[in-house]
């Protein structure tokens, strides 16, 4: 279990609060709106209502004792930048902030941000990838352009084996699970032989996945 702090309770610090419960992490939840906190009790180990840009407020936070810090700030990026190096400056850990932009990001990290997320620019683009094609089911990207795509067996597949395939050797593309029925099953062997109306797990790089299975 990880001690997190949560900066910021507007729709994507919400949200992030509720899954965070969900994978029953101890959230110390912030906000300077009394009615986000309020509504985020439920969902988080303890809130307060606060000004995270005021240094004597997240001092008493005792920043060094949580091993994460969320700032989820959205509509004000001057609070989020003022946060972002307050909580670097009282010893935070490790700090992630939200941007909207790139230029954001940018003097996010310059400021003390150690990651930063995109959430309405990582959403737009899992969007746009996974409706783009009618058989992907799901797409996750990773880091140096890998990504993890669920997608249906193509119809020259059925009937043939993993091994048969070998497409692994001819795309550097690795099957990690196969979908039958709804249940995922991780035991994928050159044996393995492909069905009509399943889905498979495929990693690799983005490029090399895209071409070979048409999602462009």
């Amino acid at each position: 279990m990880k001690s997190i702090l949560l900066i910021g309770l507007g729709r994507f610090g919400r949200h992030v609060a509720m899954q965070l419960r969900e994978l029953n992490q101890q959230v110390m939840a912030i906000d300077c709106i009394e009615e986000r906190v309020d509504a985020i009790l439920p969902y988080v180990t303890n809130a307060q209502i606060g000004d995270s840009t005021n240094e004597e407020f997240l001092k008493s936070l005792g920043i060094k004792n949580f091993d994460v810090c969320i700032v989820a700030i959205g509509n004000n990026f001057q609070s989020s930048l003022e946060t972002t190096s307050l909580l670097k400056e009282l010893g935070a850990t490790f700090v992630v902030s939200r941007a909207a932009q790139d230029v954001q990001a940018k003097f996010l990290l310059r400021n003390g941000a150690d990651e930063i997320v995109y959430p309405e620019k990582q959403l737009a683009k899992w969007t746009a990838i996974r409706y783009s094609s009618e058989h992907i089911f799901d797409y996750i990207e990773l880091s140096d352009g890998y990504a993890i795509y669920e997608i249906s067996v193509p119809k020259d597949w059925i009937g043939k084996t993993v091994g048969g395939i070998d497409i692994r050797k001819k795309y550097s593309i690795t099957i990690l699970a196969v979908k039958r029925n709804g249940k995922l099953s991780l035991t994928v062997s050159p044996d393995t032989m492909f069905e009509e109306n399943e889905t498979i797990m495929v990693f690799g790089d983005s490029k090399d996945i895209q071409k070979r299975f048409h999602i462009l």
